[in-house]
């Protein structure tokens, strides 16, 4: 089962190997700025989601974030739902409680 995590928990896992960060905000939301050490985008809103989501490795922990927390909390149950065998991370207060840096 996924866990919520604060800022703190994020950027000490983000450093762990076999770890990656996860976006699943829009298109239009990413170009507004997004955590430097994300490593995959996807769009949870896109119909594609699935499919995409279906070709991460499922071995890898994820930290996973968007806006609020909402969708990423979603974002971590279908992986789940999935099979994914890493740990799951849901950054709880999404990019809007970020306190780090955010690149454009």
């Amino acid at each position: 089962m996924f866990q919520n995590i604060d800022n703190r928990q994020f950027k000490d896992l983000q450093k762990k190997p076999n770890t990656l960060v996860l976006d699943v905000r829009t298109p239009k939301e990413i170009a507004e700025g997004y955590i430097p050490f994300a490593n995959h985008f996807l769009d949870i809103n896109n119909e594609a989601f699935e499919a995409e989501l279906s070709k991460l490795d499922k071995s890898k922990n994820y930290l996973v974030y968007c806006r609020s927390g909402a969708r990423s909390a979603k974002a971590c149950r279908m992986m789940e739902e999935k099979g994914f065998k890493g740990q799951l991370y849901n950054l709880a207060m999404g990019i809007t409680g970020w306190d780090g840096e955010v690149k454009k």
